[in-house]
């Protein structure tokens, strides 16, 4: 890699001399077709990643409504609206399901529940379903953080860790210095996880031994095609994850490969683990043909002598849902970031092809932490609440999830977060009106999508006039910069409700982000100048993007109308 003269995490850069470092885009010609996909010329210097096969299935039809056996909690003695605490009828329920065959549906009362337990679904072909997430449907009420309830071991590890390394949260003028909850950014009050699997590294020493099925010795980046070393033990319908390790330290080539020829710093966490995954790709076998195998997703990478890959075991659910029903919280202090009790609505671990769909959740910490996961799809869900929090819903460690039709109304520092390793996740449609933010929050984060995003700010004021920090991640500075090569925001809409005059301009600023950014389609109500290190593709900025409103349905329409 090439010297760094950038790190986001240690180094801090003035507006000034980030403006003489690269310069703002400004209003456009906007007349004609969107460059990045009609002009072969531009599409071949400016790589587009196809975003269309995240979510359930791969983007392909619709979620099922599951069928099969109905598990009725009142049956084993949930009542709902009695003010009295239904943990132990409700925990019959959940047992009775997991010990039933085939498919099972959990069906769940209209009114209120209360819950004084961690509700855990460890088994495949379930689904929770409430009567609506609306004023006369299903509320599951939890008083109670996980940080008094959690009995579990699966967050040893990552408590050892952060004692380990001190992980604290500091802030001299409010007098806090804390270890950081393990609750922060893990753990739920409905708890998805296949027996025996991790969600996320900590500890180097309790990494599990790998079990490689064959190596990867060819394929392009983008096709569905990769030869292997030996074809014998690789079936059509399995589920799979292709690994990409750095075993060749600072100057591997799979760092070029996720960051470009880049002058911004690369943090040590990319060749600290040789022998971890720094890319996962979980995917299912199509086709099998000689030792040419087809994938049911597009490489990421590309794979050859100088970028080898491996075809791994991977443990995990498929057909796992949760429907209709809100979750609530009581109006309890929020005690700051990284400080969390652990009021987290939905902790989705291990699982492939599966949803969350219209669900509510109120003054919850975090309303969804995905680990480890592919090809599920988070669909018409809502966070409110007056008190603070951290995220809404957070995509980390995961493949292929879309987040469709999100509406943020609660205020958390993190609103859309694609996080540590996620790869083809795609925001789509959401709606962000408390803590508007785009977190692209370090940690090998890739391809990855903000697709037709509204944005209700309240402008700041700096020396240079108006301004709002759109892209604004975080993360520690051992896993910068702040993304890889090909995130994409598409057609974002910016309503600056004060702050700014009518007639002035204000900068949309992402000043710590990564290389290769693609940002096309930005307007609002006022004329906007984007601020973004290092400089990005960009176009049609203050410009209509009737044409192509949504890049993911752009690209799987073109996808379905396309014969194999």
């Amino acid at each position: 890699m090439k010297p760094s003269h950038f790190d986001r995490g240690l180094t801090l850069l003035t507006t000034a001399s980030l403006l003489a470092t690269f310069p703002l885009a400004a209003a456009a010609d906007n007349d004609g077709p969107v460059e990045i996909i009609n002009n072969p010329t531009v599409s071949a210097q400016h790589y587009l990643p196809d975003f269309s096969y995240a979510g359930y299935n791969n983007g392909v039809g619709d979620i099922p409504t599951l069928k099969g056996r109905v598990i009725d909690v009142t049956k084993h003695g949930v009542i709902a609206d009695d003010d009295i605490d239904d943990s132990k009828a409700m925990l019959k329920a959940f047992e009775a399901a997991h010990k039933t065959r085939g498919p099972v549906i959990v069906k769940l009362p209209k009114g209120k529940i209360i819950i004084t337990e961690v509700l855990k679904i460890s088994r495949s072909n379930i689904v929770v379903r409430g009567a609506g997430s609306g004023a006369k449907g299903t509320e599951i009420h939890f008083p109670r953080p996980l940080q008094m309830i959690d009995k579990s071991d699966k967050l040893d590890e990552l408590r050892e860790y952060l004692q380990k390394y001190d992980k604290r949260q500091r802030e001299v003028n409010k007098n806090v210095d804390e270890l950081f909850s393990e609750y922060s950014w893990s753990g739920g009050l409905i708890w998805i996880q296949k027996e025996g699997t991790r969600a996320a590294s900590y500890l180097e020493e309790k990494d599990p031994e790998i079990t490689v099925i064959t190596e990867a010795v060819k394929g392009k980046a983008g096709s569905r095609t990769v030869r292997v070393d030996n074809a014998g033990s690789l079936k059509i319908g399995d589920v799979v994850e292709l690994q990409w390790l750095n075993r060749k330290g600072e100057t591997g080539a799979l760092l070029t490969e996720m960051y470009g020829e880049t002058n911004v710093k690369i943090g040590s966490h990319h060749w600290t683990f040789p022998e971890r995954p720094l890319i996962r790709q979980k995917t299912k076998i199509v086709s099998v043909s000689s030792n040419d195998v087809t994938l049911s997703d597009p490489l990421l990478h590309e794979i050859s002598q100088d970028i080898p890959a491996q075809f791994a075991k991977w443990d995990h659910l498929t057909d796992v849902g949760i429907e209709d029903l809100q979750i609530t919280f009581p109006d309890s202090p929020y005690f700051g970031h990284h400080l969390e009790r652990g009021y987290n609505a939905i902790y989705l671990t291990s699982v492939y092809d599966g949803w969350l769909r219209d669900i509510k959740v109120h003054n919850g910490d975090s309303g969804v932490l995905s680990y480890n996961s592919a090809n599920v799809t988070i669909k018409n869900m809502e966070t409110t609440g007056n008190r603070g929090a951290h995220y809404s819903v957070h995509a980390g460690n995961v493949h292929n999830v879309l987040i469709e039709n999100l509406i943020v109304n609660n205020s958390p520092v993190h609103s859309l977060s694609v996080n540590t390793q996620s790869t083809k996740c795609v925001f789509k449609n959401a709606v962000v009106n408390k803590g508007a933010v785009l977190d692209q929050h370090a940690g090998a984060n890739h391809q990855n999508l903000f697709d037709n995003i509204t944005l209700n700010v309240d402008a700041m004021r700096g020396d240079k006039g108006a301004y709002y920090p759109v892209w604004n991640g975080s993360g520690a500075g051992y896993w910068q910069p702040g993304h890889g090569r090909y995130n994409t925001t598409w057609n974002l809409k910016v309503n600056v409700r004060s702050g700014a005059d009518r007639d002035e301009t204000v900068r949309l600023e992402g000043l710590a982000e990564g290389p290769d950014a693609r940002i096309v389609g930005v307007s609002g109500n006022r004329t906007f100048n984007v601020e973004y290190f290092p400089s990005p593709y960009m176009e049609r900025i203050n410009g209509s993007m009737e044409d192509i409103p949504s890049l993911y349905d752009y690209q799987l329409a073109k996808r379905l109308t396309v014969t194999p």
